[in-house]
């Protein structure tokens, strides 16, 4: 089977030849695969993290937990650390899929003492984790930023949780001043991506108890609230005259498509679409989601 790198999100697999692994950029403890194959692909082995994936096309089998396994498309896969399994395609058609493999510290932090969750059934049909899953799974040739892993790994946890038959991990009385230390902070920095870290120093809770507190309190996560801001950030550069390219380096973006690609699931359209319509006089570059009331 070839393995090798990402060379263009919207070609991934789909021109590549039967059997072929297009691996992500790393991010500590993380690794993200897209894989296409026909037949038996892996003999059968272990991981020493969870393997957790979405089935795109053609029927996923694997033997597991001494069970014959088959997953189809839109179907999530959980196999826990440490269990044996192997790999193949169900039919002729062949398999495609996408899988991140996490490294069960990562979890430590949004669990809360919690002990690691089993989920005994390894293809389960969940919405919400699959959509998880699927926020850093699609862009493969892109790195991770710090407070999205955050995000993806707190929810991980509730989907494995939930998936587990667990109660969902709740936030003690809403830390207000922290969570306003935190908005304050992001909003002010919208020219790049903010790291947690910061967040921990600027307001003393580690980045998992400020990310309950930050959505019992905002509704949304410390990463989607930044993203937000850096959007409206764009909007108001563009609108201003300048580029595409100018506003997504102004706005911390690795490069024009990855703001591009946000722009359009924030707003439902791209932001040459929208600053063709601002400038027709169509759409306002005014309306920035005021504050939430902390008080």
């Amino acid at each position: 089977m070839e393995t090798r790198p990402i060379q263009g999100l919207g070609r991934l697999c789909a021109d590549t030849p039967a059997n072929v692994i297009v691996a992500a950029p790393a991010f500590p403890g993380i690794e993200r695969i897209e894989a296409c194959f026909a037949g038996d692909a892996f003999e059968p082995h272990r991981h020493d993290t969870y393997a957790l994936g979405v089935t795109l096309q053609g029927v996923q089998t694997f033997h597991y937990r001494g069970e014959q396994r088959y997953s189809l498309p839109g179907n999530v896969i959980v196999l826990h650390p440490d269990e044996e399994h192997d790999g193949g395609a169900g039919t002729e058609v062949g398999l495609r899929y996408r899988m991140l493999y996490l490294e069960p510290s990562l979890l430590l932090g949004p669990l809360d003492q919690a002990a690691l969750p089993f989920v005994a059934q390894p293809v389960v049909s969940d919405a919400s984790l699959r959509g998880i899953l699927l926020e850093a799974l699609t862009a493969l040739d892109q790195e991770l930023e710090p407070l999205f892993v955050d995000d993806l790994l707190d929810g991980i946890a509730g989907g494995l949780l939930r998936q587990a038959g667990k109660p969902a991990l709740r936030p003690g009385h809403p830390a207000q001043r922290q969570v306003r230390l935190a908005c304050d902070y992001l909003t002010a920095n919208t020219d790049r991506a903010v790291q947690s870290r910061e967040l921990e120093r600027l307001t003393g809770l580690d980045r998992f108890e400020l990310a309950r507190h930050f959505r019992a309190l905002c509704g949304t996560s410390p990463h989607r609230f930044q993203l937000m801001r850096r959007l409206q950030q764009a909007r108001q550069i563009i609108i201003s005259g300048a580029g595409l390219a100018e506003a997504a380096a102004a706005t911390g973006f690795v490069d024009q498509s990855h703001m591009n690609r946000h722009f359009k699931k924030a707003f439902g359209m791209t932001p040459g679409r929208w600053a063709s319509l601002a400038a027709a006089g169509t759409v306002s570059g005014q309306g920035n989601r005021p504050q939430p009331n902390l008080q």
